[in-house]
């Protein structure tokens, strides 16, 4: 039996409240049930380990360092989750950084349009 579109589950992380709320907002408009809401990079493992999201939505900066990065990386190779990242610093270090330490995963820029993270998403999770 074909897996449900609702019942695909997200995990956000981002350190911004409002912004956590949007994101949250537009992956249950996106069809998925968002499974909770990490602000920081361990409360991120913890709840991937326990919750088994199928796509984790990262903020790059968490709590002032580019914590979520390594976070990614972890949560892709112990876990096996994809991951979508969300930052305001798009500058050309973070970029490589990100694509150095999570290779192919979808980088979208703050403020992130629900059509952009509807397709990035589906990228990730193909």
């Amino acid at each position: 039996m074909a897996k449900r579109r609702s019942s695909r589950r997200a995990l956000i992380v981002d350190d911004e409240f409002l912004i956590a709320l949007d994101l949250e907002s537009s992956m249950r408009e996106l069809g998925f049930n968002v499974c909770t809401v990490a602000s920081n990079e361990n409360d991120a493992i913890e709840l991937a380990k326990s919750n088994r999201p199928d796509v984790v939505v990262m903020d790059v900066y968490l709590g002032g360092t580019r914590a979520g990065i390594e976070a990614a990386r972890w949560l892709r190779e112990v876990c096996g989750v994809p991951i979508v990242f969300v930052t305001a610093y798009c500058d050309a270090d973070t970029l490589e950084r990100i694509h150095t330490v999570v290779p192919t995963a979808p980088v979208l820029s703050k403020p992130v349009y629900r059509q952009t993270l509807a397709d990035a998403v589906s990228a990730a999770t193909q």
